[in-house]
């Protein structure tokens, strides 16, 4: 299987994935709404981006300095452009399951979603960069960023989940694990793949991000859904719902 087949069946996976979450959320209140909007968006935007690195117009080759003459890798940038849109769109999601009935920390959010896109900028610029010990000041200091999304998510977060009911708690540490671990694994992949150190193959690279972005973005956008649906359900028995969808008249 070729870098270029991957790219096509995973835009499609993320394409019937957006659609089928846009089609299983409901919208039976503000929150679940925009639970739905923003899951179902980023798998399409990955989609568009899988799209653009299958047709070569979301990759280019690169030299790095140091390396044999002629000899050149593929830098597929729009897979930074999807994460820097779909990735802040995940956390404003978990955020708000950790502060569903209390009041909303517009700093921690803030700051969660401020250290994420630097994390995923200065990422960018790892993979762009040619010299050695620039590519790995950059490479460190995505890393560093990634400690505060961390900070974010397992302190400010945790606390304000605390106060809630205990099915809203567990969905909220369950999420934050699944993102967690799987985000986690994204910085040691691409430290191994040709951007970075050059251990493994461009296919194998391309397969592997491959597969966890549809985890991150389809099975955990899915997963998310259904457990959001199933504490709406709870709201509404329980009349904790403080912003509900108005009915539509019928003539």
């Amino acid at each position: 299987m070729t870098s270029q087949s991957i790219l096509y069946i995973t835009t499609i996976i993320m394409f019937v994935g957006g659609l089928a979450i846009l089609f299983m959320g409901k919208r039976r209140t503000r929150s679940e709404e925009l639970h739905t909007i923003c899951h179902g968006i980023v798998p399409i935007i990955a989609a568009c981006s899988y799209f653009a690195m299958a047709t070569g117009q979301g990759s280019v080759l690169l030299h790095d300095e140091g390396t044999a003459e002629g000899v050149t890798r593929v830098f597929y940038y729009a897979r930074y452009i999807d994460w820097t849109f779909t990735t802040p769109l995940l956390l404003l999601t978990l955020c708000l399951t950790a502060m569903r009935h209390e009041k909303i920390r517009a700093g921690a959010i803030t700051g969660a979603i401020l250290a994420d896109v630097l994390m995923i900028v200065t990422a960018f610029a790892f993979g762009a960069s040619v010299v050695p010990w620039v590519k790995w000041a950059w490479f460190a200091i995505s890393c560093l960023s990634f400690l505060g999304v961390y900070y974010v998510l397992w302190i400010p977060n945790i606390e304000s989940s605390k106060a809630d009911r205990p099915d809203i708690q567990a969905d909220y540490r369950r999420n934050a694990a699944i993102l967690s671990v799987l985000w986690l694994i994204y910085p040691f992949i691409l430290a191994v793949a040709p951007d970075g150190l050059g251990v493994v193959s461009e296919t194998f690279s391309v397969l592997f991000i491959a597969v966890l972005d549809v985890v991150a973005k389809v099975v955990y956008g899915l997963l998310t859904i259904v457990a959001d649906n199933r504490a709406t359900e709870t709201d509404l028995a329980e009349g904790t719902v403080t912003h509900k969808m108005p009915t539509r008249a019928v003539a």
